[in-house]
């Protein structure tokens, strides 16, 4: 067996940990993490065929490389092999192999590598990639249905409205398809992302990419609710992995409601918003509290003890007044101001330097999944761009929507097998 074929993790394992360790982490790598509602430790696999993509229900991880591609060629063909590239590279990738079955350092000199090599020696970091397909696959700018696709399009796959607000660029929105690499290690997500292009090279070309770090909500009970960059616990009402009949609910698409090639999946929203921090920062405590909804420190609702704590958007100030603000962020988000509307969310900050007026250039990469967009993000997001307060310290400036399909099912399959099927 060449080194190339020898897992990442496992090398770690028995250089580092010693006999019991590295057989205590054999013990866990499968059976145990088959449930992806178990948080992925740094050098864990998870899983990579199922009825539903890795990445959507996985315990979020805590960095995140996005991208969006746009196919450049015009061959049907060359476009699902490319898909049959890409699931299989991705299937070595995320169990802590090298993209190719030759490695970074194991072909001849004469030829490139079949793998970049910068993950090399590093464990698999719990790495999924989750992919989607843009209305733009199906139907370009100009209408052309360039695969013959355009009849498999679901109707929930519509580009998303601009809403009140907006401030979109459209070089980093929108896109064919949508690649996203979550892992515990920065370097393993982007050496995902990097292997993904390099391998596409002449059948499609990076349009944009978002590097995130420090997960935005939890996915899973067994993990805490982390702070955004306004200092704030996020996503503490967040659809959780181990809540089965809301993720049936509002999360996977169910056989019936659009094309059978999308029953399993689910849609992925994307939104950069940038975040005003600066100005925020000079907010005090008590404006930030109310516009929010929530007490800074515990995370609970306004008015309660506990994060966890049920809000109550009916109790009352003593002056009459709602206690939790008509246009507090958590009352314009709550499910029960939205005819029921839940998504899982998993997005993450970001910083990318400052924009030359001694600012930063920060906020949240936003990401969700849901049933359909329809009836959950864009009626949400249509209140909170009409009257939420905390409009005043951010700026949308990228928006995206991606059909993802079902996960692969075993080493024959690959993504959106069923989209192109005959």
């Amino acid at each position: 067996m060449t080194a190339s074929r020898v897992s990442r993790r496992r090398a770690i394992a028995l250089a580092g940990v010693g006999v019991a360790g590295a057989a205590g982490a054999a013990g866990i790598g499968g059976a145990f993490f088959a449930d992806a509602a178990v948080t992925p430790a740094a050098t864990d696999t998870v899983p990579f065929d199922g009825a539903h993509q890795a990445g959507i229900t996985t315990a979020a991880q805590d960095r995140l490389h996005f991208v969006a591609f746009d196919v450049i060629t015009k061959d049907r063909d060359r476009l699902i092999q490319l898909l049959k590239d890409w699931t299989a590279a991705a299937r070595r990738m995320t169990q802590g192999l090298d993209a190719g079955e030759i490695g970074a350092m194991n072909g001849i000199a004469e030829a490139p590598p079949d793998d970049t090599g910068e993950a090399t020696g590093l464990p698999a970091s719990g790495l999924t990639i989750t992919v989607g397909f843009g209305p733009s696959l199906f139907r370009d700018a100009d209408g052309r249905d360039r695969f013959g696709l355009a009849a498999r399009q679901p109707a929930a796959l519509a580009k998303l409205p601009r809403f009140p607000g907006d401030a979109l660029e459209p070089a980093i929105s929108d896109g064919d398809i949508g690649v996203q690499a979550c892992a515990n290690d920065p370097q393993v997500a982007v050496h995902a992302i990097r292997n993904l292009a390099r391998i596409g090279m002449g059948v499609v070309s990076v349009r944009w990419s978002q590097l995130g770090f420090g997960r935005t909500s939890s996915t899973s009970t067994q993990q805490a609710t982390p702070r955004n960059l306004f200092g704030f616990k996020d996503g503490t009402e967040n659809v959780k992995a181990e809540e089965a009949d809301l993720l049936r609910e509002h999360v996977w698409v169910q056989p019936g409601d659009g094309p059978e090639w999308m029953a399993g999946g689910s849609y992925m929203v994307t939104r950069k918003v940038r975040m005003l921090i600066e100005t925020w920062d000079r907010s005090p405590l008590a404006e930030q509290e109310m516009i929010v909804g929530r007490h800074k420190g515990s995370g609970a609702p306004i008015g309660q003890a506990g994060e966890f704590d049920p809000i109550d958007l009916n109790a009352k100030r003593d002056d009459g007044e709602p206690l939790i603000a008509e246009t507090a962020h958590v009352r314009l988000a709550h499910h029960s101001t939205n005819n029921g509307a839940r998504m899982l969310r998993r997005g993450y900050n970001f910083v990318d330097g400052s924009d030359g007026l001694g600012r930063l250039n920060a906020g949240l990469f936003f990401i969700a999944y849901q049933r359909d967009p329809r009836r959950s993000f864009i009626p949400v997001q249509r209140s909170l761009a009409r009257k939420d307060e905390m409009n005043e310290y951010l700026r949308h400036v990228s928006s995206a929507l991606f059909a993802c399909p079902p996960g692969p099912n075993g080493a024959g399959d690959h993504w959106g097998s069923g989209l192109f099927a005959a």
